[in-house]
């Protein structure tokens, strides 16, 4: 089983819990639409991680780029700050 067939159980785990959120603040306080906007902080720091984690284990930049549906220069122009 490749490493993406490992993690989609949870990716949609997480996806449906985003989407309840949604729901709950839609129906509740505008105010804790703050909250929600800080969880796209969080996962943009999970995403630094996980290329961290892709570069530490010898994948290139090309190979990230083709995950992330953009070109190399793009990929690396978007994290090799972050990481290195």
């Amino acid at each position: 089983m490749s490493a993406r067939g490992d993690h989609s159980d949870y990716i949609a785990f997480t996806r449906r819990i985003l989407r309840a959120m949604s729901r709950r603040i839609g129906d509740a306080d505008p105010e804790d639409l703050e909250e929600m906007l800080a969880l796209r902080a969080d996962l943009d720091e999970a995403i630094v991680r996980s290329v961290a984690g892709l570069r530490a284990n010898g994948y290139s930049w090309a190979e990230i780029a083709r995950a992330t549906g953009t070109t190399k220069q793009a990929a690396f122009a978007r994290w090799a700050s972050k990481v290195a």
